[in-house]
This record gives C-alpha cells, sequence and structure tokens, in this order.
C-alpha cells in the first residue's frame, strides 16, 4: 500500500475514532473474556529480539493481532490503542501497547516497525514464524485465516481476524479482553481502576508484613 494512501486512510480512520471517543454512554460490561486464554507468546520483535509476554515487568500490556494490509479494524484498533494511552496520562507509562501480527509473510520486521509507528512511538510490533504466530494466536483464542479470491496471485490476499484487545498483567498473565469498538475512554478508565486495585492489594501487603 503506498505511503500517501496509507496516511490519508489512517488519518480518515483517526478522525473517526475521536468522533466515537466523545460518545462515552452509560457504563457497563462488554462480552466477559473467553476462558482458556493463557496470555503467552513468544516472537521477535523489529529489530530481531526474542520477547515473551513475561518480558515487561512491572508493566500492563495491551495487545491486538492484526496486519499491515488490513483496511478497517486494525488501523481503528492501533487508534483507539493510542488514544488509550493518551487517556491515562502518566499511567500510561506502566502500559505497553503491543501489535501482533498475524501476515508474517508480508509483514517484514521494517514494513511493521514503519506501521506501528504511524499510532504510538511506544508501540511495539511483534513476528515471528507461522508456527510461532500460529501458537500465540491459539494461546489467545484469537481466530485468523488467509482468504484469497479465485485466481489472485499468491501475494494478494486478506486475512479474515477476530478483532479486539486484550490486557496482560505485570506479571505476563491474562486480565481480561476489552472487545472491538468498546470507547477508548472506557477502555482506559477500566485499566486505570485494574492499576488501582492492584497498587492498592500491594500496600495492604506490605502493612500486613511490616513490622
Amino acid at each position: 500500500m503506498p505511503l500517501t494512501r496509507l496516511l490519508v486512510a489512517l488519518l480518515s480512520t483517526l478522525l473517526t475514532v475521536l468522533a466515537l471517543a466523545t460518545e462515552v454512554g452509560p457504563k457497563q460490561e462488554h462480552a466477559l473474556p473467553p476462558s482458556g486464554i493463557t496470555g503467552r507468546y513468544l516472537l521477535m520483535d523489529t529489530n530481531g529480539r526474542a520477547v515473551s509476554n513475561e518480558d515487561f515487568p512491572g508493566r500492563f500490556q495491551l495487545i491486538s493481532f492484526g496486519y499491515t494490509f488490513c483496511p478497517d479494524i486494525c488501523p481503528t484498533t492501533l487508534a483507539e490503542m493510542s488514544l488509550v494511552m493518551s487517556s491515562l496520562g502518566n499511567d500510561a507509562e506502566r502500559l505497553q501497547p503491543v501489535f501482533i501480527t498475524v501476515d508474517p509473510e508480508r509483514d517484514t520486521a521494517s514494513v511493521l516497525r514503519t506501521y506501528v509507528a504511524l499510532f504510538h512511538p511506544r508501540m511495539i510490533g511483534l513476528r515471528g514464524s507461522p508456527a510461532l504466530i500460529r501458537r500465540a494466536a491459539d494461546n489467545f483464542r484469537a481466530r485468523y485465516e488467509k482468504v484469497r479470491e479465485p485466481g489472485a496471485p499468491p501475494d494478494e490476499y486478506a486475512v479474515d481476524h477476530s478483532a479486539g484487545m486484550f490486557l496482560l498483567g505485570p506479571d505476563g498473565s491474562y486480565i481480561r479482553k476489552f472487545a472491538y469498538a468498546v470507547p477508548p475512554a472506557e477502555i482506559g478508565e477500566r485499566i486505570r481502576e485494574i492499576m488501582a486495585a492492584g497498587d492498592q492489594r500491594a500496600t495492604d501487603f506490605n502493612r500486613r508484613t511490616t513490622p
């Protein structure tokens, strides 16, 4: 996708997301997280370094699966992820945004690095072999599959995939999933509440164990 077209599409998506972000209705819990999610992964960042779900001690992780050729869901989700970071203020330092590609054949390290940088300077992109990507997706119960039109060239295809964001705790364990289209302000508020609850538990524990 030419860079100019990508930037225009991203700008349009961001404007749409900003409009939706102001429409925060009554608080409600969205789809309960599916059972069996472990949140485990072992992949590579865009610098070729091995990264796992346990490599961010002290920080929460907000993770999305997708691919850079995605026409709508992925840019919308990553724009929303950037807005979540903004809504957290100083607490954003405690949250690591992560984008895991499900299209490692086309999403090379350089392509992925350029793509995530368009959304947030601290967002990292992760990739790996098809087998490692499949294992990570299975651990999150994230579905994806290639969709190719009859007669299309081998490198021209879409990837049908599930949407949403996954939250992992500072120890790399799975906490919950935020369904697609949940307003970023609401996601940020939920994450802030989870952070505060963890801080309170740590404070209570220290009080009980300090002589």
